[in-house]
């Protein structure tokens, strides 16, 4: 099997250390642990350290749980993350010719991992003239015979795109007849405002984590919400790749979600900081431009004229502490990746910067 580099992951893994204005992480800002041990309401020093329970304790899945309508907590298993999770699925499900759909620009895993399982990939263009929004007759073109899944980001990762409930339901609609799945990696998905794939489809599969609208994706805790046939498949799965999430990141998770609601109106109090400033900025650096997503923590932003996305990254990094993603690693040309979660102070500063640093350059 071999795979693409992932050129976000690298580009983030190589050049995050040197920021000082981090204008494109797509988490809110972390929580420290004594902020998150602040909530816990139980004592955890008597906490056995093995392996716990294999698929995630009953009270954590029973948390997650919470942020579905629909399902029980066998429709739930455990992964490091969200992106564990979304792999445990693609093994899963899928066979060498499998066919794929999914969008871009987007997350890069959706496209390099179905490739390097033998799958066939098709890639729907998602366009800044059309406010990133998706063509429903662009998938129905797209569905063959061999079509075995289809992998959205909902929100998107990273123009924002939200794939809104009638979409979805048109699309399923499409795929049901036929049997296919739909993944959706939700990992930006506010469970108060946007509804869940597994919630509307049969066939519909969640995958998200504590990583983004949370805040706290060190505790590499994510879960695969699906059909209960396909999680014991996946369970079946992990035994060769993980074992379990063990028993403190699993008690941390529990906390967390039992104060999802203050977890979440903290991520809002930010978000609409920022977002805000944004709009205002944007009015007045017309250099830039930007669908400003309605939900999730990340969107593209557009500087005309850019034509190396990369070297310009490069550049604000090592002369001004200004930290992006570049398009590149997306494959879109023009453009960066603005992360919306981070301090509202450093947003502002670090946006401030930008423009003035770029209109010096003129």
């Amino acid at each position: 099997m071999r795979l693409e580099d992932f050129k976000v992951e690298q580009w983030m893994n190589e050049n995050e250390g040197d920021a000082k204005y981090n204008l494109t992480d797509t988490c809110l800002s972390s929580f420290s642990f004594q902020e998150l041990m602040a909530m816990k309401e139980e004592d955890l020093s008597g906490l056995v350290l093995d392996y716990g329970e294999i698929q995630g304790s009953t009270r954590f899945r029973q948390e997650v749980l919470s942020l579905y309508t629909t399902g029980t907590v066998d429709s739930i298993t455990t992964a490091n993350g969200c992106l564990e999770a979304n792999i445990l699925v693609m093994e899963t499900l899928l066979e060498k010719d499998d066919h794929v759909i999914t969008c871009v620009p987007g997350y890069q895993q959706f496209v390099s991992y179905p490739k390097s399982l033998g799958c066939k990939v098709t890639t729907i263009e998602l366009e800044f003239e059309h406010q990133w929004k998706p063509d429903i007759e662009s998938f129905k073109q797209a569905i063959t015979q061999q079509t075995r899944l289809i992998i959205l980001n909902n929100p998107n990762n990273p123009t924002g795109t939200q794939y809104t409930e009638s979409f979805l339901e048109e699309l399923i609609k499409i795929c049901s007849p036929k049997g296919i799945y739909i993944l959706c990696d939700e990992v930006y998905r506010d469970p108060r405002k946007i509804q869940s794939i597994s919630d509307l489809y049969d066939k519909g599969i969640s995958t998200s984590s504590l990583s983004k609208l949370y805040g706290l994706a060190g505790l590499r805790l994510g879960w695969v919400k699906g059909p209960v046939d396909l999680i014991s498949r996946i369970n079946s799965r992990r035994d060769y790749v993980m074992i379990s999430t063990g028993p403190l990141i699993d008690a941390l998770g529990t906390i967390a979600l039992k104060h999802k609601e203050e977890i979440l109106e903290r991520a809002d109090a930010i978000l609409c900081a920022n977002k805000s400033y944004l709009k205002q900025w944007l009015a007045s650096n017309p250099q830039f431009a930007c669908v400003i997503p309605e939900n999730g923590t990340v969107s593209f932003l557009r500087i005309n004229g850019m034509k190396d996305s990369a070297s310009l990254a490069q550049k604000l990094l090592n002369e001004e502490g200004i930290f992006f993603v570049p398009g590149a690693c997306f494959d879109h040309e023009g453009y960066m990746r603005l992360g919306l979660g981070q301090d509202p102070q450093n947003f502002k500063e670090g946006l401030e910067r930008l423009a003035k640093i770029l209109k010096s350059e003129k």
